[in-house]
Order: structure tokens, then sequence, then C-alpha cells
């Protein structure tokens, strides 16, 4: 037994500046407390501020009988685990999205880990956008089928690849997402579907930072772009605005069936607890409600790249994610820790996450944090360029 490797590697992401720690922090509402200091809470994915939102907890206590749901399934779905509400959710998600089917999972890595593996093989390509989540990589890496990678949000590269290579394979898998979570930009879903239409291909569209956040009823880019018709396979989590946890993926009734039998991420897991998934539907069905905190939080995000942009930071997207470039690993470290001294919680993205010399600060923004406490931010980000 040799463990010196470990601590090598160990060793060697220390001196780049990659370490990592689990740290050990108390939530209150919007705000964070970290090694004895209180501050924003700008990297959350609870985008909506739901989770300790006390009047919908209440709500959800009044209208569901918490105490007859069990708190484990203690089983996979396929045995002795699909609890009723697993049906009422995924009736509600196929009829919202309009599609003949919806399949629930464990979280967002669940689902793309096993449903392009679960619908592809070796006489299949998949092209995926250069920087899709590390999730959906892993996926890709599981799958039999051949892959390319176009690059990010260049859809005249995805059109030559698929020029060149679609005769090739019997079926063809697009995918995307359509709020990339490191740049905050929003991949263009109506051109998509044209080129998917164009090559006879399916379309791919993890929805992950876009649902609850974008669109009329919080259905997300797909709503907000008006083609949740034209996509094949739209996949979206519970764990980010929707302050749960979970994922899903809305699509054709054979390719549920299919997925029931083949994916091994559904199959060989224990489900979710049904109290959760009872508040995922509780969530869910109140999301339309919620309209005006998609507004504030798209106001808020105009307004810090407005901020960041004039006082010379350099920033991308259109989104409620907000990334603040700051070069190196070490740059984008000491700026996060300035940002906490001065009460504002955020971690720095660093490389190999992001490529060399694009570390960055995230801020992940909550529409329930107060106007004049982003107005804070605001005036800490123009005094810090000033000195």
């Amino acid at each position: 037994m040799n463990k010196e490797r470990y601590y090598h590697k160990l060793e060697t992401i220390k001196e780049s500046g990659n370490y990592r720690i689990l740290r050990e922090i108390e939530h209150n509402g919007f705000l964070i407390h970290d090694d004895g200091r209180e501050m924003l809470n700008l990297s959350s994915n609870d985008y909506l501020g739901l989770s300790s939102n006390p009047r919908l907890i209440e709500e959800f206590r009044e209208e569901t009988d918490v105490m007859a749901l069990p708190y484990s399934a203690v089983s996979s779905r396929l045995l002795s685990g699909n609890h009723p509400y697993y049906k009422m959710l995924e009736d509600d998600l196929a009829d919202l999205y309009d599609k003949e089917a919806a399949l629930v999972f464990n979280s967002g890595y669940h689902a793309n880990i096993g449903i392009l593996p679960a619908l592809t093989n070796k006489r299949d390509l998949i092209v995926a956008d250069k920087l899709v989540h590390a999730s959906i990589i892993d996926g890709l890496r599981l799958s039999e089928a051949q892959m390319i990678r176009y690059k990010h949000l260049d859809y005249e590269h995805l059109r030559s690849i698929l020029t060149r290579h679609r005769e090739e394979y019997d079926n063809v898998f697009i995918v995307t997402e359509s709020i990339f979570s490191m740049d905050g930009d929003t991949s263009d879903l109506q051109q998509l579907c044209e080129i998917k239409k164009e090559f006879d291909a399916f379309l791919y569209v993890d929805e992950a930072h876009a649902v609850g956040v974008r669109g009329t009823n919080g259905l997300g880019c797909c709503e907000e772009q008006a083609c949740m018709e034209d996509i094949d396979f739209i996949v979206g989590t519970f764990g980010k605005a929707f302050a749960s946890m979970g994922a899903f993926v809305v699509c054709e009734q054979v390719f549920r069936d299919y997925l029931i039998n083949t994916q091994r991420s559904l199959i060989f897991t224990t489900a979710l607890p049904p109290v959760n998934v009872a508040w995922t539907r509780f969530i869910l069905n109140r999301m339309p409600d919620f309209y005006d905190l998609r507004i504030k939080l798209a106001e808020i995000a105009s307004k810090l790249r407005q901020v960041l942009v004039e006082k010379g930071f350099e920033t991308r997207g259109d989104s409620h994610i907000v990334p603040m470039v700051c070069g190196s690993n070490e740059s984008s470290v000491e700026m996060s820790e300035l940002l906490r001294d001065n009460g504002f919680f955020v971690l720095p993205v660093r490389y190999p996450t992001v490529p060399k010399n694009e570390a960055r600060i995230r801020f992940s923004l909550n529409a329930s944090i107060p106007t004049e406490d982003y107005g804070c931010l605001f005036e800490f980000l123009e005094c810090l360029v000033c000195e």
C-alpha cells in the first residue's frame, strides 16, 4: 500500500492555489456566517430566495400532511420506492411543459450521467457545447457514442460538424446548457432548434440554472424563447431556484419508458424522500407567482454588470450569474478574501475549472436580498476601483 502519491497530489493542488476545503458555515436566510463574519450570501444557487421563505414553508405545512410523508423512500423507484407524489409531480411537469411525459431523478448529476449513456450506442454521435457542465461531460464519457465538442455558442461550427458527419451515424444528439454557470451566458435555443431540424437530430438542453429564473412561468429559457415544443429533452434541477432537491427530464413517452428500463443512475439508487418530492411539487405549482422576483433578479444582474464595466472590470454573460474576471488564480483568491472581509460571501473560481488566466469571482444573485444591500455591494465595487 502506497499513499505517497496522494500526499504528493495534494501538495501539487495546494501549490497551484486550487486546494479546496469544506467550510463550517451557518445560514440565516440570505445571510451566511463563516469564520466569525456575517455576510451576504452571493455564492448560493437559491436564486429566488425560496429556501428560507417562512410564508411558503407555513403554507406547505398547512396544505400537506407532512407527518404522513416518509423521510426516506428506503428503496429504488423500481422496487418499492415509487411513492404517489412522484407521479403527481411528473404529471404536473408534463402538463406545464406540454410534453407527453416527465421523469424525476435524484439530482441533476444523476440525470446527466444517465440519460445520454442510456439513449445512445456506438452508431450514434453526440455533439456538445465546449463548456457544458462536468456532469454532462461525465455522462458523455460513460456513453458508447462518438463525441465531438463544438466551440462555445458557435453555431456555425456546430453546423460544419454536422455537415461533415451527420450521415455517418444513426442518431445525433446536440447537447447544450441554456445558461452556462461559469460565464452566465445564454444559448440561442431558437437557432439550435433550427439546426436540429435541418440535420434530423435530437436536442438535449440542460436548464439547471434557468428553471425558476427565466420565462413567464419560470419554466426556463425554453419558455422564454418560445421553443419548448421543438426541444426533445428538457432537463431541469430542483436544487437551485426551486429550493429543493432532485431533477427531471420532460420528453416523449417512449423515451421515458426506455429510460426507466435502461438508465443505471435511475435504476440503481434509492429514490428521493417522498416529503422532498411533495415540497418540490408545492414549489412547482407556485412558480408562476414569482414573476416579480424573476424581474428583480434580472434588474440587479444588469446593474451589477453595468457597475463592473464602468469601473474597468471584465464581466460576461446576460443572466443572474455575473462573473468578475480577475486573471490569475492568486488574484481571484485575493479579491474573494477582500470581498468577504467587507461583508460579501463570494468564492473564487479557478483554473482548471475555467481557462488559465480567467479565474474569477462568480456572483450568484438572490432575489430575496434587499435592493439596498445590493447598493452596498455596488458602492464597495466603485470605491475599490477608486483606491
